[in-house]
């Protein structure tokens, strides 16, 4: 009898063992993941707050970035609908060293076909420079997938029926008539 537990302690031993590292892998995982999400999360704190208005959003959420020649400036702030134009108003930081000209733009657009949103600022040729709390004025919003979609069957659906149109008009001409016509 005495046998049978000498072989237990050592097993129950090593279960302890196993849970032990079992449940401090989890902490680890844990406190990997509040890292990655307070990280993303995180506002350019030394930068500045720009301005601007899209008629749509689709997809843009706040800790968005804000991209210039592809290189993350700064990130998007707050979200919120103007009362008066029904536009969604956009709040975002910009880095300290990034100087804008008052006329460029703001563009809504995405990371992939599937990816997250962005928004892109195409600098314009203006003096002057956009100050904190400035405003963007040229704004271009996102444009859906189904939007684009739903355009291009359209124009391929228009098309085929032109196409239906000219050929059935040419069948009907008489077959020996001469016309100038190519």
């Amino acid at each position: 009898m005495s046998a049978a537990m000498g072989t237990a302690r050592p097993a129950a031993r090593q279960d302890r063992l196993e849970l032990l590292a079992g449940l401090l892998v989890l902490v680890f995982l844990a406190g990997m993941l509040v890292l990655a999400m307070l990280g993303h999360h995180q506002s350019n704190d030394g930068g500045y707050q720009v301005h601007a208005s899209f008629s749509q959003i689709d997809g843009l959420n706040v800790g968005s970035d804000v991209r210039l020649a592809g290189i993350t400036v700064g990130h998007v702030t707050s979200e919120v609908v103007d009362p008066k134009t029904f536009q969604a108003k956009v709040t975002f930081t910009l880095s300290p060293d990034v100087k804008l000209p008052t006329d460029s733009a703001a563009i809504v657009t995405s990371d992939s076909l599937l990816g997250g949103k962005y928004i892109a600022l195409s600098p314009g040729g203006a003096d002057a420079t956009v100050k904190a709390g400035g405003a963007l004025t040229e704004t271009q919003g996102s444009i859906s997938l189904e939007q684009l979609l739903s355009k291009f069957i359209f124009s391929v659906t228009d098309t085929l029926q032109k196409a239906q149109k000219t050929q059935g008009a040419q069948m009907q001409k008489p077959a020996g008539s001469l016309s100038d016509e190519p």
